[in-house]
């Protein structure tokens, strides 16, 4: 197999011995980081990576059938980590990379020592008295979409996820990461997303975790960081002022205080924890 770290377009960047590893989620790739990088650079070793068919990785390295889950990027993970020896990590994944990095942690426990999860789920589709956000019209409706004009998908869907339309050019920012993937691969990882189900494996995660949501999200809403923080030991929520699905792109000095909040305390468990519906914005 060709250099783990070439397949996942590995960086290292910043001083610390702390480790940072930073995973983008669904669209994106490692670029997406650079707002937030630079608050770090001094204290923390950072570890940016692509998914394979994301970003500058080896998409000769892509297997439909490996990633036709989530637990396919999550083993990706894994080999980034024991390629480079890492241990005592702080895990920072945006949307999607939120599951990946609980998988990743449900495996090795012993290495990964936080979980800092910006807008994620568990699941997206609302069944019986669960919400997710999407009905299951709506999500092959998204499918097709893509499959039948994915340029036209990338325009609709950035500046809609994004929000902030003050600033355009965060979204315009966001369609060239979504154009700068091959539409196949891209629909693939949709749909390895957007049908997961992980609820029952939150109860399972032990490792400590700090969910950061967002208001005006269309992707995730509010219920699913409560959802996640009734069912995750040692999970608190923290609820940004910030609007939209990528609060580390259009409010990064939140994100990045929020994130120095949580690495700078001790744990707390579920017991001291607030929920959304309380209005935790501590």
């Amino acid at each position: 197999m060709k250099n783990i770290l070439e397949r996942n377009h590995v960086n290292i960047i910043g001083k610390g011995e702390k480790v940072l590893m930073m995973a983008h989620g669904f669209g994106c790739d490692q670029r997406t980081w650079k707002f937030i990088t630079s608050a770090f650079l001094e204290d923390y070793k950072i570890v940016l990576f692509d998914y394979v068919g994301s970003g500058k990785s080896d998409i000769n390295q892509y297997d439909y059938h490996k990633y036709s889950s989530l637990e396919g990027y999550a083993c990706d993970v894994i080999d980034i980590i024991e390629e480079l020896k890492l241990k005592d990590i702080v895990f920072i994944g945006h949307s999607v990379s939120g599951m990946i990095g609980m998988l990743a942690a449900l495996q090795i426990p012993e290495t990964i020592s936080k979980l800092i999860f910006i807008g994620p789920s568990p699941k997206y589709i609302n069944e019986n008295e669960y919400y997710g956000g999407f009905e299951r019209e709506q999500v092959d409706g998204l499918f097709k979409f893509m499959a039948d004009d994915y340029i036209g998908w990338a325009k609709y869907l950035a500046p809609n996820v994004m929000g902030n339309l003050e600033h355009p050019e965060h979204a315009e920012f966001l369609q060239e990461c979504f154009e700068a993937m091959n539409p196949k691969i891209a629909l693939e990882f949709a749909m390895a997303t957007f049908n997961c189900d992980y609820r029952d494996k939150l109860q399972k995660l032990k490792t400590p975790s700090i969910t950061l949501m967002n208001d005006n999200d269309i992707i995730v809403p509010l219920e699913v960081g409560d959802f996640i923080k009734r069912h995750t030991p040692y999970n608190t929520v923290h609820l940004l002022n910030a609007t939209g699905h990528y609060p580390h792109i259009s409010a990064p000095e939140e994100t990045i205080a929020a994130i120095k909040l949580y690495l700078n305390k001790k744990t707390e468990t579920n017991s001291n924890s607030q929920s959304i519906s309380e209005s935790i914005n501590s």
